[in-house]
């Protein structure tokens, strides 16, 4: 049993998403951060932050590292981040004469929010093919039936004749929309963080944009100033999870009401009941709505996450791990979910 639908034994295969809950794991994050220090090393080698041999031997000690997990997990209870307990593991691990040299110039929130995006980046481009696919498939599903009858309906009652290619329509476009906003989310949300204890790089003088701009370049990141106070890009992301999801799910209502009728839709492949075995209930449908407005509801919660007091906050970037990671899940399965229910269509209109 687990707390979250996510990636609870069973219904995990309804409401998960095994792609995008991968990049959330404990493993994906440890790897990112990882990366993060070995990277940070080489970029302040290559400006004499550090010397050569002390990035090498980082980078060497890096290769084969494998933390205690348990002694992070003890961690986190007191610090609120595995981060410096990470560090003293990797120090230990480089050793002398070069351990003092792991992590030198950055703080906890650099490796977090480094590695919360590029864990955020694979992310993105697993939305992006799905959102791809779902959008082929409501393609399909117009060109097959696209010219048939089909009655409108406005408030719920019946209104005049229209075609099925205009509620396919009204399916499709926002996904289009949002297909075309994706990339102007990548550019502002894939940036690197790094700003050392307060924000300032304090420790690397005069070369900590050089620093910062190689090690976003080595992370395969775009560089930006630090932005660890300023959290609007990924309420931004949020809010383009909620929209997507809410499109979405218009698409199951739409497919739930239709089949409550049974004359302007045959579905295949729908729930079985326990009680009523002629039933084929529009399961799909049904969790697309559901999904919808798990996501509205988490939007708020990420707009309370805005609210960092000062330089960091502590209250207001625990929220966002409470929240972000359920939104990325629930919108990759709302896409597994739609494309799948849009193959199950076998006939729409008259």
């Amino acid at each position: 049993m687990t707390v979250s639908p996510f990636d609870h034994p069973l219904l995990s295969a309804l409401l998960g998403d095994e792609e995008a809950s991968r990049h959330f794991s404990v493993e994906a994050e440890i790897e990112a951060a990882l990366a993060f220090e070995g990277a940070l090393a080489e970029a302040e080698a290559e400006n004499g932050i550090i010397t050569r041999d002390a990035a090498a031997a980082i980078v060497a000690a890096l290769n084969p590292f494998r933390p205690d997990t348990a002694l992070l997990r003890t961690a986190v209870a007191k610090d609120g981040v595995m981060v410096p307990e990470l560090v003293r593991q990797i120090r230990a691990m480089v050793g002398e004469p070069h351990g003092d040299k792991v992590h030198f110039g950055a703080t906890s929130q650099d490796v977090i929010d480094t590695s919360l995006v590029l864990r955020l980046k694979a992310i993105v481009e697993h939305l992006g093919l799905l959102l791809t696919e779902t959008v082929l498939r409501l393609t399909s599903l117009e060109e097959r039936f696209g010219g048939r009858a089909l009655a409108g309906m406005t408030r719920m009652q019946p209104a005049i004749p229209i075609q099925v290619t205009d509620r396919i329509t009204a399916w499709r476009a926002p996904l289009q929309r949002q297909q075309k906003s994706l990339s102007d989310q990548s550019g502002r949300l894939l940036v690197v963080q790094f700003g050392g204890a307060a924000g300032t790089l304090e420790k690397l003088g005069d070369k900590g944009p050089a620093v910062r701009a190689a090690l976003a370049a080595k992370l395969g990141l775009a560089d930006a100033p630090q932005w660890q106070s300023q959290r609007d890009a990924l309420a931004d992301f949020a809010g383009w999870l909620a929209l997507l999801t809410g499109s979405l799910g218009k698409f199951g209502q739409d497919i739930a009401l239709m089949a409550q009728g049974g004359t302007d839709i045959m579905l295949s492949g729908g729930g079985g009941s326990s009680a009523m075995p002629h039933k084929q209930n529009p399961v799909k449908a049904e969790a697309l709505v559901a999904l919808a407005r798990f996501n509205a509801t988490q939007l708020s919660g990420m707009h309370q996450a805005l609210l960092h007091e000062q330089e960091r906050s502590g209250a207001a970037w625990t929220l966002e791990w409470l929240l972000l990671p359920q939104m990325a899940v629930a919108t990759a399965a709302s896409l597994r979910l739609a494309a799948e229910l849009a193959g199950q269509i076998e006939g729409l209109g008259h």
